[in-house]
């Protein structure tokens, strides 16, 4: 390929030779149901990876999760169970440093109908977990031991966080990500892209997960209604007070996705619950949207005379696409353009760890995996091809990171000094 050095071509040699092993790997890996809660299957996938992972770092540990609760439909705390994080380092020391990140949950638990992969046409396989994200975690695997392999980046710090949460808001893993993320400038998470045709995500919004349990009075329907306090009702009014919001605040998507509550037909009902999705598109959607959260919630209890405790938060920020991102994802499209490929990008209203790392003064590209579709559902798919493809993207452009490409507009951020 004109456009590269003779050793990035000899980089890329190796990972076009790397293409079949690959795809037969993210078969094994994809056929290893780990869903968000299935502690056994995340703890296989943990091992697979810490294999892989461990002759390339000079160090790797197993990070347990940090607890997490959440409230039941009654207002009480309830622990949520995680499953355990990898962190592999190598180059501790040195000044320039990436993060790397991936997650080895998928969305489909244990007893999904969704397990096993099938060939739809010679490059197209279907699988749970296949695009989000397996093939994108072995991109970031052969890409690193690739360069290694090379020695061809011996000035660069790398960090790789592999997470057991990302599907369900990272709250178990997402202070190793800020904590990792702070010692580095530049990050690339690898989800798939947002297109089958390799489009990356640019901006994106942010999110939080919320729940609101209210607690009202019970009364006889018949004899006495009015000695009682509608739980259902005031959660009712609440949603409705909270999906106003996206009329009353640019830039702010609301879902209020499930209420429940009550029982007997005669029986005022006194617990109700109510939860809900929001995705600011800025840090001043985001603000507002959680002042308005709490004036909704003060007017709902007075009102209705209940009271309604509060979980969740805005888990994921919303993720900037400013000048430093711009540079990056230039060194993105000019690399693929020597690699033969055409790379653009776009806005997502969808959230992942890379929200959470731009969040920490580090630029990333977040959508460095593999090209599929479907994802989530159970018409996923993979374009087998895009593992050597992407891999050989991520190898070189990290390449270039290592020999400085980007050290002008990082250090006008503030963020790298060489």
């Amino acid at each position: 390929m004109p456009g590269l050095t003779p050793s990035e071509t000899r980089i890329v040699d190796r990972l076009k030779g790397r293409q079949a092993a690959m795809a037969t790997d993210v078969v094994e890996w994809a056929q290893v149901n780990s869903g968000s809660r299935n502690l056994a299957g995340l703890e296989t996938m943990r091992r697979l990876i810490e294999g892989r992972l461990k002759p390339l770092a000079d160090s790797i540990e197993t990070r347990p999760p940090d607890a997490v609760t959440t409230l039941s439909d009654k207002g009480s705390e309830m622990p949520v169970p995680h499953g355990a994080n990898l962190l592999a380092r190598k180059r501790p020391g040195a000044n320039r440093r990436m993060i790397l990140t991936g997650h080895m949950d998928t969305v489909f638990p244990a007893d999904h109908a969704f397990q096993t992969c099938r060939m739809l046409d010679q490059n197209i396989l279907n699988g749970p977990g296949t695009a989000d994200m397996k093939g994108g975690l072995l991109v970031m695997i052969e890409a690193l031991a690739a360069l290694e392999e090379a020695g061809a980046i011996d000035g660069l710090g790398w960090d790789v966080v592999v997470n057991a949460d990302e599907e369900v808001s990272s709250l178990g893993s997402a202070a190793l990500l800020r904590e990792t993320a702070r010692q580095c400038q530049i990050g690339m998470t690898f989800e798939p892209s947002v297109t089958p045709t390799g489009t990356l995500a640019s901006a994106r919004r942010g999110s939080g997960n919320f729940i609101a349990a209210i607690a009202g009075r019970s009364a006889h329907a018949g004899r006495a209604p009015e000695q009682g306090r509608n739980a259902v009702v005031a959660a009712a009014d609440l949603a409705l007070r909270l999906d106003a919001l996206k009329r009353d605040i640019p830039g702010l998507l609301v879902n209020v996705a499930r209420v429940s509550g009550g029982g007997a037909n005669n029986i005022v009902p006194d617990t109700a619950a109510l939860s809900w999705n929001m995705r600011p598109l800025d840090p001043e959607a985001q603000h507002r949207a959680e002042h308005g959260i709490a004036a909704a919630i003060a007017a709902v209890e007075a009102a209705h005379e209940v009271s309604i405790r509060l979980g969740g938060h805005f888990a994921r920020p919303p993720k900037p696409f400013d000048a430093p991102h711009q540079a990056l994802f230039g060194l993105v499209r000019d690399t693929g353009a020597d690699l033969g490929l055409h790379i653009d990008w776009q806005p997502s209203g969808g959230v992942c760890d890379g929200n959470n790392i731009a969040a920490e003064n580090v630029v990333v590209v977040d959508t460095m995996g593999v090209r599929g579709g479907a994802i989530h559902t159970g018409d996923e798919f993979l374009l087998l091809d895009s593992l050597s493809e992407r891999s050989s993207l991520a190898a070189v452009t990290i390449l270039r990171i290592a020999e400085g490409r980007l050290d002008a507009v990082l250090s006008r951020k503030g963020s790298v000094h060489v």
